[in-house]
């Protein structure tokens, strides 16, 4: 088995996934009785898999879908996605036909300072270097998709407007899968008559796209071609909408999204199947792998484990109200992710004394796990286990203040050690996953789809985040009114800080009574979904300071290092 032959002496996650042995493709694919000829390879350890092949599978009963997700994420960490690959292996241990699905990383993160999105430890999807860089191409042909209709507007203008856009409400900015602050707000079409007309534009970084939200909710090719045509770039000047149908530009921009749009499967660690694909932002988006991959796994496995970005008050949150209800997926059993040092981080402790007993700053941070149990019981109606990942700096005496607390709740708890251990650290997990997957639930979104655009805000305000009420200005509040009249039934996507429950990342814990404040609204007619930004989020990153590019390398041998 591959993890035998991994010496612990390797410490880091790349360290460790180069001394895995990997198995080809192929042979991953066959345990999930997929057809050679309905994988295409890229290279010996990954390939997408095949559209028609997927079309095949439509009649097939679907496993049981399991959703990791966290308290409120911290720079303690958390390990949500370790948690999501340990399980998955974990599964397969203990004799179940399991299968992960994950977002793809993007690349401005993995040169800057959040890092990758392949797990870490021994609980990892491999090739980790191809995962958390170029991968299969996929986010490059989003922005290619993109930028395509980015040009296409600007042409249009040059020659003649017939369409008639009014240059100041042009809304489609161009993207890059990198972080550049210097490009968030820039002037185009300088330089004379030859190049256009000069307005003012910007970029923001691939996984903010509208097209890899769209990419990700789609349900095959045709889907996606009449999504990309449904996207509003920009208005005339008597405010009605132009779209992407009518510059006649949805039918290339699905031709370079072709390929993009077979998943991709991978392995892990432990030679297990792992679909990865897709990756929109888990602020300005919904944050979550493909529904093609998902439902594609579910019809392939008796489990399924995804994860969604965030904590369960914006991952789990996005993942029920916009994926589920656009596409139908209902998940069994939600894993609720935690680490001590993350909630003492939320009881005040410092960052710099993280690792040293202090259960005072403990009980005061288990406020935060307890309203995700609450909101993930109550408000989702779904059955939940917390499984705390295990530091070597934890006491047993924090542990045992966790277990009293949460036992109170009538909540499983149960500890994690896949990143030491693989998938045998995690069985304790997997057999609670099993016994809950199969009792009933009481699954159920958070606001019905008949509300009103601002009352579907309130309702996940309020019953979310526990605040009292939510605010706008006039300007605002006029643009819910009009885009009530024709996008009223559209769910809603509220973009703000994950670090905590209120629009203030410094606030940890579990803050209530607090009002939630919208500063922009904007429509995603092609996903079909309002996005509500509330706070500063940003859909351009920049770079720290020292990024993590400073470190990442290649030696004579072509062996990447430096990578987390």
């Amino acid at each position: 088995m591959a993890l035998a032959k991994l010496e612990v002496t390797v410490g880091s996650d790349i360290e460790i996934a180069q001394h895995a042995t990997l198995k080809p493709i192929g042979e991953i694919a066959s345990k999930l009785g997929i057809p050679a000829a309905s994988i295409e390879h890229y290279g010996h350890y990954k390939a997408k898999i095949a559209l028609d092949y997927i079309e095949t599978l439509k009649d097939k009963p679907a496993g049981k879908l399991i959703l990791v997700t966290a308290l409120s994420p911290t720079p303690a960490g958390e390990g949500k996605t370790t948690t999501t690959v340990g399980l998955g292996d974990a599964l397969n241990k203990i004799g179940k036909k399991a299968v992960i699905c994950l977002r793809e990383p993007s690349l401005g993160p993995v040169f800057g300072m959040k890092g990758g999105a392949a797990g870490g430890g021994y609980a990892q999807v491999v090739p980790m270097e191809d995962i958390n860089l170029h991968f299969t191409g996929d986010f490059s042909a989003i922005g290619l998709a993109h930028n395509l209709l980015s040009a296409l507007i600007d042409n249009h203008i040059y020659h003649g407007n017939e369409l008639g856009f009014d240059v100041r409400r042009i809304t489609w900015k161009r993207v890059m899968d990198m972080n550049d602050r210097a490009l968030r707000e820039i002037s185009v079409g300088m330089g004379g008559v030859a190049n256009g007309f000069p307005r003012q534009d910007g970029f923001d970084i691939v996984v903010a796209s509208e097209v890899m939200a769209i990419f990700c909710l789609a349900k095959n090719l045709v889907d996606l071609k009449q999504r990309l045509g449904n996207i509003v770039v920009g208005h005339r000047r008597d405010l009605s909408s132009i779209r992407a149908s009518d510059l006649n530009a949805h039918g290339a921009m699905t031709v370079l999204l072709k390929d993009a749009l077979k998943p991709n499967l991978v392995q892990t660690l432990e030679n297990n199947p792992a679909f990865i694909h897709g990756g929109p932002f888990a602020n300005i988006a919904h944050g979550c792998n493909s529904v093609l991959a998902t439902t594609t796994a579910l019809k392939l496995a008796d489990y399924v484990v995804t994860e969604a970005g965030f904590g369960a008050d914006l991952g789990a949150e996005k993942f029920i109200d916009i994926k589920c209800r656009k596409s139908g997926l209902r998940p069994a059993v939600v894993v609720i992710v935690a680490t001590i040092r993350a909630l003492k981080y939320h009881g005040g402790a410092d960052l710099k004394q993280i690792s040293q007993e202090n259960l005072t700053a403990l009980e005061k941070g288990i406020a935060n796990l307890e309203r995700h149990v609450e909101n993930v019981r109550n408000q989702y109606g779904l059955s939940c286990v917390v499984s705390v990942n295990h530091f070597t700096a934890d006491t047993a005496a924090e542990h045992a203040l966790l277990a009293k607390k949460i036992a109170a709740l009538n909540v499983p708890l149960v500890l994690a050690r896949h990143w030491a251990e693989g998938g045998a650290g995690a069985i304790a997990v997997a057999h609670k996953v099993v016994e809950l997957a199969e009792q009933a639930s009481n699954f159920r979104f958070v606001y019905d789809e008949t509300l009103t655009l601002w009352d579907k805000v309130k309702t996940v305000a309020t019953k979310i985040y526990g605040a009292v009420d939510i605010s706008a200005d006039s300007k605002i509040r006029a643009q819910f009114k009009q885009l009530q009249i024709h996008y009223g039934h559209y769910p809603v996507c509220i973009a703000k800080t994950q670090y905590s429950f209120s629009t203030d990342a410094a606030v940890r814990g579990a803050p209530s009574g607090h009002i939630v404040n919208i500063r922009e609204v904007r429509l995603a007619a092609g996903a079909e979904f309002i996005v509500v930004v509330c706070g500063d989020v940003m859909t351009m990153p920049g770079l720290p300071k020292i990024p993590s590019a400073d470190k990442i390398d290649i030696d004579a041998q072509g062996r990447v290092v430096g990578l987390f």
